[in-house]
Order: C-alpha cells, then sequence, then structure tokens
C-alpha cells in the first residue's frame, strides 16, 4: 500500500492543522476546531472585518495571547519530515499551518514553504514593518488590547494571510516548484479543502503522480489517490518514511 512512498527518490510534502494536533494546538474544522466550536471566530480571521472593526482587533489579539502555539513542541509527525529531509529525498515541506513547527522540528527553512504566512511574526499594515511576535506579545501583557505600529501608527496584524488577502506569489511559486520536481505528492493532515493549496494534489495528479493521503477525516480528493490512510499522523508518518 506505501510501496510508492518506499520506492520515491523526490517527495514533496503538504501538511495542514492535522499534524500539529498532536501537539497541542487545535485545528479549525475538525469537530473540537476552533471554528467547529465557535463559528464567530472566523471574523477575526478576515482581512476587512480586521481592519475595520478595533473590537475584531481586540478579540483577535487576545485570542494570538491564548493560543497554546508559544509552548507547544514539534510532535513524532513533525520529525519524521525533518527524518525525509535527511535522507535527501524531500523536494518542498509546503504547509497550510502557520504554527512554525516545522521549522522549530528542524526542518530547514528554505525548504518550508509557509502559504498562509506565520505566526511568530507581525507585520504593519500600513508601512510595511515585520517585528517578531514576541515583541507584540509583551505589549498585551502590559495592556495594550489593539497594538498599533511603533513607527507608523498603523494597524498590526499577525503575519498570516487572512481570507479577503493574497497569498505570497514566491511562497506558491515555490509550492509549485516542488510539486512538479517530485516523484511522489504527500498530503498529511489536511482536509484538501481550501484552494490554491488543494490545487496542489491536482498538479500531481495531471502529471501522473501517486496521490498519498494521511489524515484523520475523508477529503475530497481520496478517490483519486494512489493511497489513504485514516490512522493517527503522529505513528503513522515516522513507519512511512522509513527505508527498509
Amino acid at each position: 500500500m506505501i510501496d510508492p512512498l518506499i520506492d520515491a527518490d523526490r517527495i514533496a510534502v503538504l501538511t495542514g492543522a492535522g499534524i500539529s494536533t498532536a501537539s497541542g494546538i487545535p485545528d479549525f474544522r475538525g469537530p473540537q476546531g476552533v471554528w467547529t466550536k465557535n463559528p464567530a471566530a472566523q471574523a477575526m480571521f478576515d482581512i476587512d472585518e480586521y481592519v475595520a472593526s478595533r473590537a475584531v482587533r481586540v478579540e483577535a489579539w487576545k485570542h494570538r495571547l491564548a493560543v497554546p502555539v508559544w509552548t507547544m513542541e514539534p510532535n513524532p509527525g513533525h520529525l519524521a519530515l525533518v527524518e525525509l529531509e535527511r535522507q535527501g529525498r524531500l523536494t518542498g515541506l509546503i504547509t497550510q499551518n502557520v504554527d512554525g513547527l516545522h521549522q522549530k522540528a528542524g526542518s530547514s527553512p528554505e525548504l518550508v514553504h509557509e502559504l498562509h504566512g506565520t505566526v511568530r511574526f507581525v507585520d504593519c499594515l500600513e508601512c510595511g514593518r515585520r517585528i517578531p511576535m514576541a515583541d507584540v506579545l509583551r505589549r498585551l501583557d502590559a495592556g495594550d488590547e489593539d497594538p498599533a505600529c511603533e513607527v507608523c501608527g498603523g494597524i498590526l496584524k499577525s503575519a498570516t494571510v487572512s481570507f479577503g488577502q493574497s497569498l505570497d506569489r514566491r511562497v506558491l511559486d515555490a509550492a509549485v516548484a516542488a510539486t512538479e520536481s517530485a516523484d511522489v505528492f504527500l498530503a498529511v493532515g489536511t482536509s484538501l479543502q481550501v484552494y490554491p493549496a488543494a490545487g496542489l494534489c491536482d498538479i500531481a495528479l495531471n502529471a501522473g503522480k501517486p496521490l498519498l493521503i494521511l489524515n484523520a477525516e475523508p477529503s475530497p480528493y481520496d478517490d483519486e489517490a494512489t493511497t489513504v490512510l485514516h490512522t493517527p499522523i503522529e505513528s503513522t508518518l515516522p513507519r512511512l518514511v522509513i527505508r527498509p
């Protein structure tokens, strides 16, 4: 069942929130997901709502301060992809996640393509200045509910891609190149419902490459995949990357 992955010398990997749930970070769309439990929370991830409403920004910053990502550690699923890189078989680690756990696990930053940005930094929407998230968290701890840019006074926002914002073209191009240069495409912990990330599966399938899916829930691409596994990522992925 997993021979295409064992035999492949060049593998592109797409990861979603499911790979980080074992580290204690909730996903968005799963049964216990952030949006499943609180649909109103989606407003915090909409750029128009965020810019227009101070109340939304205040809630968004409260959310950022409370999320467990700051203390969470990579799990065996993340470490398995570090091993895949060590074997020299990883063409690119494309991720929809913003938690930075791939890099924390030891994946090379140049191979990690963060399609939806990163929570580790903050951008000013006015002057474009980028600063570490840790600097803003200190201001939140000090009581600043809606911190503004200290240079121009503009609205600050985590360096993640919100609904209504465009993906970074350079990151997307790198993800496409990694997919095109691979022998196999492996999707891990992603619902494959969000585009253009899910469209990378189409690129692989149209080129005749095997598609392997490891995810807790069914996805729209299951019928076209070579292999589909609905098993725990943290225990399954380490076994998948071991070569006999």
